[in-house]
């Protein structure tokens, strides 16, 4: 090739990229290589909202209740021809049901804000509107996320400089049933490397759950007694019990409001103790230092990822160990969990796994492992 025709070559396509850039913005050019879906829309953030039921594949039993279903909420928010989703799930202990959460999204006016980049001030905003009401408020924060990643045409974890390869693998949940239903849950495990045992009903239950599974696998277990153990020195003696059966963590194994009970078992433990109910929000973190070793994370709680990944940063600080996890979701919200995943040693992302209606597609487990690919926002697909 002659270096005229280069030359008129690269006049040509210099030609291109600036009738290119006369009918984009950069960030909408960067996004369409990206894949980010676009369509013509008004630059007026837009929230919209609606109801919808996960059926569980089991019946789900943890120490306190049962449930078939889980209540959601599914939110989007609209900007300038781009969409995210969002999502609050309920399970019973967290106080919220589908009519608080739509209640509390009629109050909120985003159409306030110019732009979906002023993440800070849109959920401060958002978590001012009224107290409590964190699953709603992670409905808003999660599409918000959704949102921005899909504009730039970049991840979360890949925004935030998380390392994609160091997501830990996932366990699976086997909630308290009887010993044939536990053994068809734990061969239902397979797939998975670690094994996540809901206990906290009682001794004779207890020690039935552990004994079956390891009756059919040695795989890894946690466990998770859901504040039902109530007394400090069975507590112990449980944690000893299960120690000498090759389970490797405990979460909330007594009530959330215990913490001299709990700091009592956690210096005398041989088990990791992790704090799931008793670590709601930021202001929760601190408070649990010398408590328990570390915290669970749960979007849901903690109203998204944008307080959940100030959450990390103040238990690093801390030397506090990390935990991911979730209550019965779909992929939207399991996904947005995901993006923290690198920065964790254990991670519970498996709601998605255990209802039969997913209305998404997002993050895989892969060989048991949380596997994050480069899709934009938190890397889901509607179905």
């Amino acid at each position: 090739m002659t270096k005229i025709t280069t030359r008129r070559n690269f006049i040509k396509s210099a030609g291109l990229l600036t009738a290119a850039a006369a009918l984009f913005s950069p960030a909408e050019i960067f996004a369409q290589r990206r894949g980010s879906v676009k369509t013509a829309g008004s630059k007026t953030l837009k929230l919209s909202w609606i109801p919808f039921d996960a059926q569980m594949r089991h019946v789900f039993t943890i120490a306190g209740s049962s449930r078939t279903t889980t209540p959601i909420v599914i939110t989007e928010i609209s900007w300038d021809g781009y969409t995210g989703y969002g999502e609050a799930s309920m399970p019973p202990y967290l106080g919220e049901t589908q009519a608080s959460v739509m209640e509390f999204l009629k109050k909120i006016d985003l159409s306030r804000f110019s732009s979906p980049f002023h993440i800070q001030e849109i959920l401060e905003y958002v978590d001012s509107v009224a107290i409590n009401n964190t699953a709603a408020k992670a409905a808003v924060d999660i599409a918000l996320h959704d949102l921005v990643g899909k504009i730039l045409g970049q991840p979360w974890w890949k925004i935030w400089g998380f390392n994609p390869h160091k997501t830990p693998n996932t366990s699976f949940t086997v909630g308290l049933d009887t010993e044939e239903v536990v053994k068809q849950k734990t061969h239902e495990a397979a797939p998975y490397k670690i094994i996540k045992v809901k206990l906290g009903r009682d001794e004779a239950t207890d020690k039935m759950m552990i004994n079956t599974i390891r009756s059919v696998t040695d795989k890894t277990i946690y466990i998770d007694a859901n504040q039902g153990w109530r007394d400090k020195h069975y507590a112990l003696d449980m944690i000893h019990w299960l120690n000498e059966r090759k389970v490797t963590m405990v979460e909330q194994p007594m009530p959330k409001l215990w913490l001299d009970e709990a700091a009592w078992v956690t210096e005398r433990s041989p088990l990791p103790v992790i704090a799931d109910e008793a670590c709601q929000r930021l202001t929760d973190v601190s408070k649990l230092k010398g408590a328990y070793h570390g915290i669970n994370i749960k979007l849901m709680k903690c109203t998204g990822m944008r307080e959940a990944r100030e959450m990390i940063s103040l238990a690093k600080a801390l030397n506090m160990r990390l935990m991911i996890g979730c209550m019965t979701e779909t992929s939207c919200a399991i996904s947005a969990a995901a993006q923290l995943a690198p920065e964790m040693e254990w991670a519970d992302l498996d709601g998605n796994l255990l209802i039969s209606n997913d209305i998404f597609d997002g993050i895989k487990i892969v060989d048991g492992k949380i596997t994050l690919f480069d899709k934009p926002g938190i890397g889901i697909t509607k179905l």
